[in-house]
């Protein structure tokens, strides 16, 4: 399969532009006469530039192009940089067509061990995110952040793409877990079938009031979605429904860090920016660019093995008077991050056993008090 086919070339006056050969644009590929080889490449840029999913937009086409242009102008990081930009995805003759271009994309990225970095367009095509991982026979683990839930029965498909990933048939999705959302935005009753179903869930207030503890959540995703509709208007003014609470521009360039240096996480999309609203140093493209910069950087700062058993951990058994009746803790001797075990019974794709997922310090500190760690509770009742 080649996949040329789906794409445009990055936009001309992008890549005729004079770049110092410290930029981030001196150490790509890039599509602009010649589709870029992909051999050896591990990240790849797809713009997006799908509008249908909403009610109105003005300018989300523009978004890719805008943003790229920011982010040539940076300067390079550490990494080795085997990045490509394979250019702008063609929309589909209807919405649906263009999720499924997405999946296709993704699926045969991921197949070659390129991670895809999705930017521009509407939040509904995280749907052609999450759907390239169908074929991949395990159970994945979704990611959002974002100012609402997107749970919503009515509406444009902006309005309730995650419900229909989370209903989605055959249903491959191990957990959902959302960050930064503003309960003045949200149904409480949303709320309550989040937690039925045992998915994590942080409001604004308790990301920023424990936002150490929201590294385990996003280093146990395998996608993240991110709408920059949670980023507080004074940072990113450019999105369709700009909000003056949200994270910050640092906090959410640190959430893409967190992402990037997850070694389990394959795929990142950034979506929602809408030039059109944006002022006029284009502050918000300045924002998402150096987002996927910062993610960008983790992905080459990445440490871990996940191999628990080789010497690179370090094993904690902590002794417990209830069942079970002790816990077991995992420490990497090179990122410092802790896991702990989860034993589980068959079920789908698992055998019976145990699985290791991530947690905090203060997980084992609650262990260490003779207390189950509410973490592992939610892990195990998944599992089950």
């Amino acid at each position: 399969m080649s996949i040329q086919s789906f794409f445009e070339p990055v936009a001309e006056f992008l890549w005729q532009k004079k770049y110092p050969d410290n930029s981030f644009f001196k150490q790509i590929h890039w599509y602009g006469e010649e589709f870029p080889d992909l051999k050896g490449i591990q990240i790849a840029l797809v713009g997006l530039k799908e509008t249908r999913g909403v009610k109105q937009s003005k300018s989300a086409e523009r978004g890719a192009s805008e943003i790229r242009e920011k982010l040539y102008s940076l300067k390079r990081g550490i990494g080795p940089y085997r990045v490509a930009d394979l250019g702008d995805l063609i929309p589909g003759e209807n919405l649906q067509e263009t999720y499924e271009r997405i999946q296709k994309v993704g699926d045969f990225l991921m197949k070659k061990q390129i991670l895809p970095i999705y930017l521009g367009g509407t939040h509904d095509l995280d749907i052609g995110q999450y759907l390239s991982y169908e074929k991949m026979k395990k159970l994945v683990s979704l990611l959002t952040v974002d100012a609402k839930l997107d749970m919503e029965e009515d509406g444009p498909m902006a309005d309730k793409h995650t419900q229909e990933i989370i209903l989605h048939q055959p249903n491959f999705l191990f957990t959902y877990s959302h960050l930064a959302y503003q309960s003045y935005l949200v149904d409480p009753t949303l709320i309550n079938v989040i937690e039925k179903l045992y998915f994590d869930h942080m409001r604004l207030g308790m990301v920023r009031k424990e936002f150490k503890e929201i590294e385990p959540i996003i280093r146990n995703a395998d996608l993240l979605s991110f709408d920059l509709s949670a980023v507080q208007s004074s940072d990113a003014p450019g999105v369709l429904e700009a909000n003056p609470f949200g994270l910050t521009a640092e906090e959410a360039c640190q959430i893409c860090w967190f992402a990037g240096m997850n070694e389990k996480l394959s795929s990142f999309g950034l979506y929602g920016y809408e030039p059109y609203y944006d002022d006029a140093q284009n502050k918000t493209a300045m924002v998402a660019a150096v987002m996927i910069w910062y993610f960008i950087e983790g992905f080459y700062s990445r440490k871990d093995s996940l191999s628990f058993k080789s010497s690179d951990y370090i094993k904690y058994t902590v002794s417990l008077d209830t069942k079970p009746n002790t816990l077991v803790f995992y420490k990497s001797k090179r990122s410092g991050k802790w896991w702990m075990e989860i034993p589980h019974g068959d079920k789908d794709h698992f055998e019976r056993g145990s699985s290791t997922v991530p947690c905090s310090y203060s997980d084992y500190q609650t262990a260490q008090k003779g207390e189950i760690p509410e973490r592992w509770i939610n892990a195990q009742i998944k599992l089950l």
